[in-house]
């Protein structure tokens, strides 16, 4: 037989070793090697369904963040609004109070003014009157029988009184 094919013994014992090979993978090492596969697979999937729930949820994250960023922008924007409001209320408050300490001031220094001014008039009054009774007497006791000599007097009288 070897005569008639000459490669064929190696061919043979080739094919032999390979189909023992091939036996031997698929009893021992073909079903752990697609069972390694399988489970290499499925964490392949595990880890790409878990990596796109992740994607889902950090974009859920990101939208919410940006929903709390922005209540917050209108909680700061509110509270920045009252604080002026209320800044401009206390200015507003404190200058009508300034205000009215003011004319209340105005009106107790006008009326002082007037009640001194009313005492001055009174006080004028009296020593003109004082003045008017002292001339009369002096005029009075004085007995003067020309009216030109009383006149004189009387203008002299008038001259030496001193108005304070």
């Amino acid at each position: 037989m070897e005569l008639l094919l000459p490669g064929f013994g190696l061919f043979f014992w080739t094919l032999i070793a390979l189909l023992f090979v091939i036996f031997l993978l698929k009893k021992f090492a073909w079903k752990p090697i697609l069972e390694a596969l399988n489970e290499r697979e499925s964490n392949i999937a595990d880890s790409i369904a878990s990596a796109e729930k992740m994607k889902s949820e950090m974009a859920s994250m990101k939208s919410e963040n940006e929903n709390l960023l922005n209540q917050a922008r209108e909680e700061r924007s509110l509270l920045l609004k009252e604080a002026k409001e209320t800044k401009d209320k206390i200015i507003n408050e404190a200058k009508d109070q300034a205000k009215e300490e003011a004319n209340k001031i105005m009106l107790e220094a006008r009326q002082q003014i007037e009640m001194q001014k009313n005492a001055a008039i009174v006080d004028v009054k009296n020593q003109i009157g004082s003045l008017v009774i002292e001339v009369s007497e002096k005029v009075l006791r004085r007995e003067l029988a020309d009216k030109n000599v009383q006149n004189d007097y009387i203008s002299k009288l008038a001259n030496e009184i001193k108005l304070n």
